[in-house]
């Protein structure tokens, strides 16, 4: 049976734990080439740095070759259907299939196109799974373990496909998730069912173990941003003086591109001992290692 990987809601807990534990493996042995002879189209959509570099990275460290599509210079810009364009894809029989799209559930559709495991490098903003996967290594390294660790989801919850996947995914590993937006950021009650909702970021940051800052999704509104960058920063910017409200060892990620100086100061994204930003770019590749060899090679 073809693995496809979605979304978070994909795996099981088994499957999540095994390819944090591949990507560890690789991190303290280094990497096989097990990827040898394999192609590996990295189909994106969407603008990105971070994922796509670290896909095509992740592949070439394996052994697979890499073919690149942007649809910005495809034959989707002279009228093609998204269906054909997959297809004619398909017919070079890739090995697997690395999909960013900003339209909502795109994988799914890829999933019915293609005969090579599908791997959602994110759409929309219903969900990025490698950016969680990536994310949960990150905090077990940083903490040692997850369950029972607090993390606090900080800035646009309700546009972000970040915030999605990790919630399922430290939720589902014992993490006790908190979310802090503003009301027209916030979610809606029938998402993040299990996490504490907090309008003001000072009362949501107490006590907390980690916390996660979160971009404006600007270009997901469909209303637009009311307020300036300035009063964002005033209200909801993670600052040092804000880091004092968590505990001690307190620890900093954000999946980027980061705006500095509206949802976190420069000397908190830089700080030596709790900003964890470069730690989450580094395990973005060895992450997306294991999920394309396991994809591909299987556990």
């Amino acid at each position: 049976m073809t693995f496809h990987l979605p979304d978070i809601e994909t795996l099981s807990t088994d499957q999540i734990l095994a390819i944090l534990d591949k990507a560890q493996d690789y991190i303290d042995n280094g990497a096989k080439r097990t990827l040898e002879g394999k192609i590996i189209f990295n189909i994106f959509m969407e603008d990105s740095t971070r994922t796509r570099m670290s896909f095509e990275v992740a592949a070439k460290r394996l052994g697979a070759d890499v073919v690149n599509f942007g649809a910005g210079a495809s034959s989707l810009k002279k009228g093609e259907t998204h269906a054909d364009t997959f297809q004619t894809l398909n017919a070079y029989v890739p090995d697997a299939v690395v999909l960013r799209s900003s339209e909502y559930n795109a994988p799914r559709f890829a999933m019915t196109m293609f005969d090579a495991p599908v791997v959602n490098a994110g759409d929309s903003w219903r969900a990025h799974p490698t950016q969680s996967l990536l994310d949960a290594l990150t905090l077990r390294q940083a903490k040692g373990k997850l369950d029972g660790v607090t993390v606090a989801i900080c800035g646009d919850i309700a546009h972000s496909r970040v915030a999605r996947s990790n919630y399922e995914l430290l939720n589902r590993l014992g993490v006790s998730v908190r979310i802090i937006a503003p009301a027209m950021m916030m979610s809606k009650p029938t998402e993040f069912e299990n996490a504490q909702r907090f309008e003001n970021m000072d009362e949501g940051l107490s006590g907390v173990d980690c916390v996660m800052m979160l971009r404006i999704q600007k270009e997901r509104m469909s209303e637009g941003f009311s307020g300036t960058d300035v009063d964002f920063f005033y209200d909801y910017g993670l600052t040092q003086e804000r880091l004092q409200l968590c505990n001690k060892d307190v620890v900093v990620m954000h999946p980027g591109p980061m705006n500095r100086g509206v949802e976190i100061a420069d000397d908190v994204a830089d700080d030596p001992t709790k900003s964890l930003i470069l730690k989450q770019v580094e395990n973005g590749a060895w992450i997306r290692m294991a999920v394309l060899d396991y994809a591909i090679n299987g556990a």
